[in-house]
């Protein structure tokens, strides 16, 4: 099947039609413009009309409030599931399958076969070591198991090293084991994890699945970044969900990521930052309509051959993979949330300044997922086959939550006063001058209840994973949700509002790899 050329865009140079170009490049535009002019017209507004000012940030206020219970709620029930799925047997359930999706052709559970993929950079032997020991700890047959570990060639003797290393003492493990290298300087490609994995995904279906003659419908692929360490019937349940399906070729999986791996190691804004993208995703798996794949997802093998696999022009590859797939089958896609965990490392360097700027570009690179905007709204213009109500409901989805990302904590923490500074002295006499803290305060003070759920939560989720820490420590890990405002703005808004201006502005960033490094040293 041919790809439409649409599909293949990464940014508005790869459009060879000069007014398609500009198209694309006003939808590059448009993200940075909209968050640049919120943040300019809060302080406009309230100079000029501060009233208008007052009761945007009142009503402001009352929707965070309701937003802050709905996430709240779908955040409980999602970890009543979650806990739920890490208690149940599915190795049984798979096995008690007496019918299967028609689609599928298979008569066991044990036909199905898992294509794991590990793009690595440069990480340590133990980084790679613990995610492959997990592979083999898991309850599902190693001899159904075919694993690729996606070297890049840039990273030298180094990164071949660790490679023979792993395939020395897990290649044996797994019913197949190849070692891929990606090559460097490979034209219009950027050099990261989507490039990589692509290679990867080609060299093992001409290597391997071609040669033994596997049906692609029979194969459930996972993209795993390097440090993902799957909790012990992550298979079986992702078996589950696929054989039960109703239109598995038109579906990713999705697990929620955790953070455990490195835990005890990691400083408090790090964990602040993880534990809200993982309270995120949580939140998310409630609200199926709403998400998307994220780092570490699964898909069938036969649809990602059909759309000729990853992009390899694009930062964000894992979103990237949705909407290519959204678009490909004309709006009929999904992802199905799993309910069920793996675990991935915090940011953590060797210093506490290393970590704090590895924070902060790790998170300006997630944020670049924003250059998804552009490409979906080209896809749609593009694409006359997906229903309007599907393309306004993903367009909203996208813009609003980039949108969102670069400017509610700054909404919040400005405009409660701007009015009352910039607003004249007519307005600050006025009654709603008088009561426009107190208002935003209480109804902020009431959102902190949303806090408090986050926190048992959080607890409840680090009980996972055994962590030996001392009363101390236990201690600073609850009053660490003090420095959540703070996180919130320093690597949240800020980092987004330069990764949407960067777009804006057509400066292309490449793939920033976060360096990851464990040594038992808490910061």
């Amino acid at each position: 099947m041919d790809i439409p050329y649409y599909l293949k865009i990464g940014k508005a140079p790869d459009v060879e039609n000069p007014k398609e170009r500009i198209i694309y490049r006003a939808f590059e535009v448009f993200p940075g413009a909209l968050v640049w002019l919120t943040l300019v017209g809060m302080f406009v507004l309230s100079w000029f009309r501060p009233i208008w000012a007052a009761i945007f940030i009142i009503s402001f206020c009352v929707y965070w409030l309701l937003r802050s219970i709905y996430f709240s709620s779908c955040l409980a029930f999602s970890y009543i599931k979650l806990n739920k799925n890490l208690n149940t047997d599915w190795q049984r359930r798979i096995a008690e399958l007496s019918v299967y999706n028609p689609k599928l052709a298979i008569k066991d559970w044990k036909d199905i076969y898992h294509l794991v993929i590990f793009p690595m950079y440069k990480e340590s032997i133990e980084i790679a070591g613990e995610s492959f020991q997990a592979l083999v700890d898991c309850n599902y047959p190693k001899d159904k198991m075919i694993v690729v570990l996606g070297i890049e060639e840039r990273a030298g003797e180094e990164a071949e090293k660790v490679a023979q290393e792993i395939e020395k003492e897990f290649g044996n493990k797994f019913y197949k084991f190849l070692i891929t290298k990606h090559p460097n300087n490979i034209s219009g490609e950027i050099a990261g994890k989507g490039s990589n994995e692509c290679w990867s995904g080609r060299e093992v279906k001409e290597k391997i699945i071609d040669r033994e003659k596997i049906p692609y419908e029979k194969i459930i692929v996972s993209s795993f970044d390097i440090d993902t360490q799957v909790f012990p019937q992550y298979f079986s349940c992702l078996t589950f969900h696929y054989l039960t399906d109703p239109d598995p070729f038109h579906s990713s999986f999705q697990p929620i990521p955790l953070y455990l791996n490195n835990l005890e190691e990691a400083p408090f804004f790090s964990r602040i930052v993880a534990s809200c993208n993982v309270f995120w995703q949580m939140i998310q798996q409630q609200r199926p309509e709403k998400l998307v794949t994220y780092s570490s997802h699964s898909m069938s093998f036969k649809s990602l051959v059909e759309m000729d696999f990853w992009q390899s022009n694009v930062v964000s590859e894992d979103a990237g993979i949705f909407w290519k797939s959204f678009l490909f089958f004309d709006g009929d896609y999904k992802v199905i949330p799993l309910h069920y965990p793996v675990s991935q490392d915090n940011c953590v360097d060797k210093t506490l300044r290393k970590t704090v700027i590895n924070q902060y570009k790790q998170q300006r690179r997630w944020a670049w997922g924003s250059e998804g905007i552009p490409y979906l709204l080209f896809g749609f213009f593009k694409n006359k086959q997906i229903s309007f109500r599907k393309k306004f409901h993903y367009a909203f989805l996208m813009i609003e939550g980039c949108w969102a990302w670069a400017t509610n904590a700054l909404i919040i923490l400005f405009l409660g006063w701007l009015p009352i500074i910039l607003g004249g002295s007519e307005f600050k006499t006025s009654l709603l001058s008088y009561n426009l803290p107190s208002i935003t305060g209480n109804l902020m003070k009431i959102a902190l209840f949303a806090v408090v759920v986050f926190l048992v939560v959080n607890t409840l989720l680090i009980g996972l994973r055994p962590f030996y820490f001392g009363r101390w420590k236990h201690l600073f890990i609850l009053t660490q949700w003090l420095f959540l405002p703070f996180s919130l703005i320093v690597f949240g808004a800020i980092p987004a509002i330069d990764a949407q201006t960067r777009l804006m502005f057509g400066k292309y960033m490449g793939f920033w790899v976060t360096e990851k490094a464990r040594f038992k040293k808490e910061i």
